[in-house]
């Protein structure tokens, strides 16, 4: 599985080259893909819960996890651009122990995300439309996603996505202003607190600002935009701080949704995706129709950016492992967009998990699913630090102190959160 050799950059790139001048409309690339990739529906329903809880009071968490993931994202992005290899690469030349956590990782959570993702996306479609029933609207959406990944180019899953970001955003953003807002509890809520009962909401909310596995496949984003050599350094590290402080500002207008709608007025939402049709209701009921509906575009589109972004982002992660696993050459066709490997991955997300939207769901699955990805977040930040510190990555651009300590945190934060999501999975299939 590894070579004994010592796994260093590509010779063949040069860390110290010239770096690329940042040009403004450069900004918009696949930071904006990986930060919308990973705010989902259930992002949005914990984040609406904790505001209904709390009010205000989690507000510094939602800053914290913006800070915390634009570091984790720049990381896997540097390591890409600095050393000319793979985060997978990069990961295998950790140990055997990598692949033996991750290969069977994307191939069960690719079939559970994928029915996850195709109900999210039809929930409010349903609600809109209901000539149709939900699974339907589902595979629809599955079906749109697939031929968009298929048929196009990187491009193509680029503007879509921040077609989708613009909706999402303009219509969150809006429903924050329209609520009134209180700015002295908000500003009150920059205070670090945890309310009492309120630990595991406080993790949740700094580790939910936009994704898991998503994070990781920015590098292959980098490599299909173009932006593959060190020279792009500079613009990659743009890109993801103005992707995740948009991501951020959709969080804390979520946030503010929950406080003055549903906490203000002691109201409770459901647990899982539905609660945001309950949000719906609330909307309706409060400032009418017009609002609900608006609302039910901005849900649809946020979580369908979610389908879109990971039937393109996973499937790279996936050639590039499958590639590596059968020893192909770097760049070998199979291995890259477009190729068999990608294509493969991209049917397994779409249709076998539609069985999954007729029938219940496997208990086995599920407790696999829910441990696995518990465990991913964790993984991701110890990983990049055994590559970040080594001469895995060219000594200028190892990590600093200021990384390196949000590293640490990011291991110790989603760890401990990890235990608990495991707990709770297993809790919950086996009573």
């Amino acid at each position: 599985m590894r070579d004994k050799t010592p796994f260093l950059p590509d010779p063949s790139v040069n860390p110290n080259e010239q770096l690329e001048r940042v040009k403004k409309w450069r900004i918009v690339g696949p930071g904006l893909v990986v930060a919308a990739t990973g705010v989902g529906a259930a992002d949005m329903v914990a984040t609406l819960t904790a505001g209904s809880r709390y009010g205000y009071t989690l507000l510094w968490a939602v800053i914290v996890g913006t800070i915390m993931k634009i570091v984790l994202v720049e990381g896997a992005g540097r390591y890409s651009l600095s050393s000319g290899r793979t985060i997978f690469e990069g990961w295998r030349s950790l140990g055997r122990w990598t692949s033996w956590y991750f290969g069977p990782y994307i191939l069960i959570w690719g079939f559970v995300y994928g029915a996850t993702a195709m109900s999210s996306s039809a929930l409010p479609l349903a609600a809109l439309f209901p000539f149709l029933p939900l699974w339907a609207w589902a595979i629809m959406m599955g079906l749109i996603g697939f031929g968009i990944v298929w048929m196009g180019r990187y491009a193509a899953v680029e503007k879509v996505t921040a077609a989708m970001v613009g909706i999402m955003f303009l219509v969150m953003v809006g429903l924050a202003i329209i609520t009134l807002p209180n700015i002295p509890e908000m500003l009150k809520g920059l205070i670090p607190v945890i309310p009492q009962g309120g630990v595991v909401y406080t993790l949740a909310l700094a580790g939910g600002v936009g994704g898991t596995i998503t994070l990781a496949a920015y590098g292959y984003w980098l490599r299909e935009k173009g932006w593959h050599q060190p020279r792009w350094m500079r613009v990659m590290q743009l890109d993801n701080a103005v992707a995740y402080t948009i991501t951020g500002i959709f969080v804390l207008a979520m946030l503010v949704v929950g406080a003055e709608v549903l906490y203000s007025a002691g109201y409770a939402i459901s647990a899982g995706d539905r609660g945001l049709l309950d949000l719906d209701a609330v909307l309706r009921e409060r400032y009418g129709d017009v609002i609900g509906v608006i609302f039910l575009v901005g849900f649809w589109a946020a979580s369908f950016s979610s389908v879109v972004g990971v039937w393109s982002g996973v499937s790279l992660m996936f050639a590039d492992y499958w590639g590596n696993i059968r020893n192909r050459p770097k760049d070998h066709p199979d291995t890259r967009n477009g190729g068999k490997y990608f294509k493969f991955y991209l049917l397994w997300l779409t249709f076998p998990p539609m069985l999954l939207l007729l029938l219940d769901r496997p208990v086995f699955l599920i407790l696999l699913y829910g441990v696995l990805g518990a465990l991913f977040m964790p993984f991701l930040a110890v990983t990049l630090l055994g590559l970040l510190n080594t001469s895995r990555t060219p000594k200028n651009w190892r990590n600093g102190m200021f990384t390196n300590s949000v590293l640490v945190i990011c291991a110790v934060l989603f760890g401990v959160l990890g235990i608990y999501q495991v707990w709770d999975t297993v809790s919950g299939v086996l009573t």
